[in-house]
C-alpha cells in the first residue's frame, strides 16, 4: 500500500492522532491478546519484572528501572521500541518529528500556514524513534535540550527567535522513547531541566523560554544505592516517574545457564565439534551465584550476568586450545579448564576486604564451592564407597589438561564405579565427555575431603 505523501493525503486516509504512550498501550494490548512475547531475549523476568512493566505501560507511566549492573535494564529499554508502530508520519525536514496535524516547532507552524495540506510528510521507522544517553557529570543542557546556534544568529536572526535554537537529544526524540542510563549521575541543574521537560513542557535556553509540549515516553535506569542516596537525585524528578520496577539477577541456575547460552559469542570452527556437559554449565552458573552471596565480594556493585557469559566463553576457549594442541576433533571442557574462569571473573568483581586477600584466591574458592555444590546435586559420597576403598589400597589417578581424551575411557573401563558415574551424568557420548565426567567426579570427591590432590606441571594426581 502506498503511504500518504502530503498532509492532505494523510487526512483523507483517516490517520489518527495518538500520543506515544497511547500508541504503546494500544500495541501492548494487541500483543497480549495474541499471546506474543513482549520482550524477546529477556530471561527470568516472566513472573516478576515484565508484568510490572506491562502494568506501567498500560497506565501510561514513565518508567524507572532500578537494579545493579548486568540486569538487562538497557536491553529492556531498547526492547520497548517493539511496542511502537512500524512507522509514523512527520512533517518533512522537521528536526523534532512534528506531527503533521499538531506541529509544535515554529518552522513547521510557518510551513503549515504557508502551504496548508500540500506540506510534504515523511515516514519514520520505529527504530529511529528511540534515543539514549548515558548520564555523566559533564552532560550539559545543550546536550539534552538545546542551545542557541551561533551560525543561525550570524545569518541575521535575533537571539530571542525560536528558530535560532539547535535542538538537543530529547527534542529530537519527540514522539518516541528516550532513555537515560544511570540517571543519578546527572548534575542537579540538568535534572531540573529534565523535570521541566517532563512536567512543565517548557525549557529555558539562554534566558529565552521555549514552549515545547514534547510527546515522549521516558525510561531511566539507576543503581539502587545511588537512586536512594540523598543528594544524588532531586525529589521532584523522582516523583515524576509513574512506576519504579526493581530488576534482579537470574534467580535459578537454569535461568543463568539460559543467559549464558543466549549471550555467548559463537564462532564457526571448521572440523571441530563443541559439546558442553550439563554439569560443566552448572558449575559456571553456580560460580556466579556464589559470588552474589559471598561476603568477600562487594554486593553493592553487584555481580553482573556478564561474569557468567565471559566465564563460559573462557571455559570453551580453554577446551578449544587443548583440543587443537592434542589434535582432537571434540571440544569438551573439563574441570582442569576451570582455571580459565579466574581472569574473566576477577576483573568484574570488587572485593569487600582490604587485606591481603587476592582476587585469584577469592575466585578460586568460588569455583571450588561451585564444583562441590554441583557434585553434591548429582551424587552422594556414599555412592563411591567401593571406589574410595581402592584408593585405600594404593590406587592413584592422574588427570590434567595435557592428557588426551582417549586415555579416560580406559580408566572408566578399569574402574566400574567411574563408568557408572559417567553413565549417570549422561556423559558417555565420546571420549572427551567421558574425560570431563571423570575429572568432575574426582574433583568432587577431593572437595568432599575424601581424596587428596597434588598439582604439578598441568596435571593433578588424586590419592588417599
Amino acid at each position: 500500500m502506498t503511504l500518504p505523501r502530503t498532509i492532505g493525503d494523510l487526512r483523507e486516509s483517516g490517520y489518527p492522532v495518538r500520543s506515544v504512550k497511547l500508541e504503546m498501550r494500544h500495541n501492548l494490548i494487541a500483543k497480549l491478546r495474541r499471546n506474543e512475547e513482549i520482550f524477546p531475549g529477556i530471561i527470568g523476568y516472566e513472573e516478576s519484572v515484565i508484568p510490572q512493566i506491562e502494568s506501567a505501560i498500560l497506565s501510561g507511566h514513565d518508567l524507572v528501572l532500578l537494579g545493579e549492573r548486568g540486569q538487562a535494564k538497557t536491553r529492556i529499554a531498547r526492547a520497548l521500541v517493539n511496542l511502537l508502530d512500524e512507522a509514523i508520519p512527520a512533517i518533512a525536514g522537521c528536526e523534532i518529528n512534528d506531527h503533521p496535524f499538531q506541529p509544535i516547532c515554529a518552522s513547521c507552524r510557518q510551513k503549515l500556514e504557508a502551504e496548508g495540506d500540500d506540506v510534504e510528510i515523511h515516514w519514520i521507522p520505529r527504530d529511529r524513534r528511540y534515543g539514549e544517553k548515558l548520564a555523566t557529570p559533564d552532560i550539559t543542557i545543550a546536550d539534552l535540550i538545546g542551545e542557541v546556534d551561533p551560525i543561525k544568529v550570524a545569518e541575521g536572526r535575533y537571539l530571542s527567535d525560536e528558530l535560532t535554537i539547535h535542538y538537543g537529544l530529547i527534542p529530537r526524540t519527540n514522539r518516541g522513547i528516550f532513555c537515560i542510563n544511570e540517571l543519578p549521575d546527572l548534575a542537579e541543574r540538568i535534572q531540573v531541566g529534565l523535570l521541566n521537560i517532563m512536567e512543565e513542557r517548557d525549557v529555558q535556553i539562554r534566558g529565552y523560554k521555549v514552549r515545547l509540549p514534547l510527546d515522549l515516553y521516558v525510561v531511566v535506569s539507576a543503581n539502587p544505592e545511588d537512586y536512594t542516596n540523598r543528594g544524588r537525585i532531586i525529589t521532584p524528578l523522582k516523583d515524576r516517574f509513574g512506576s519504579q520496577v526493581r530488576t534482579h539477577y537470574p534467580r535459578t541456575i537454569e535461568h543463568e545457564i539460559d543467559v549464558m547460552e543466549q549471550e555467548r559469542t559463537v564462532f564457526e570452527d571448521e572440523g571441530l565439534s563443541t559439546l558442553v556437559p550439563r554439569f560443566m554449565r552448572e558449575i559456571v552458573a553456580e560460580t556466579t551465584h556464589l559470588a552474589r552471596k559471598s561476603p568477600d565480594v562487594s554486593q553493592r556493585s553487584g555481580v553482573s550476568a556478564r561474569v557468567s557469559i565471559c566465564n563460559y566463553e573462557n571455559l570453551l576457549s580453554s577446551a578449544l586450545r587443548r583440543a587443537i594442541r592434542l589434535n582432537e576433533r571434540d571440544v569438551v571442557p573439563r574441570v582442569s579448564d576451570l582455571l580459565a574462569l579466574i581472569p574473566s571473573t576477577q576483573g568484574k568483581i570488587e572485593l569487600e576486604s582490604l587485606g591481603d586477600t587476592r582476587d585469584e584466591r577469592v575466585v578460586e574458592k568460588l569455583i571450588q564451592g561451585a564444583v562441590l555444590n554441583t557434585f553434591n546435586r548429582y551424587f552422594s559420597v556414599s555412592d563411591f564407597d567401593s571406589f574410595l576403598a581402592r584408593f585405600e589400597r594404593g590406587l592413584t589417578v592422574e588427570v590434567g589438561e595435557g592428557l588426551a581424551s582417549d586415555r579416560y575411557p580406559r580408566l572408566a573401563h578399569e574402574l566400574p564405579e567411574l563408568r557408572n558415574a559417567v553413565t549417570k551424568l549422561g556423559a558417555d557420548q565420546n571420549a572427551a565427555t567421558v574425560a570431563s565426567a571423570i575429572e568432575f567426579v574426582l574433583e568432587g570427591l577431593h572437595l568432599n575431603r575424601k581424596l587428596n590432590k597434588e598439582r604439578a606441571a598441568g596435571k593433578s594426581r588424586y590419592r588417599r
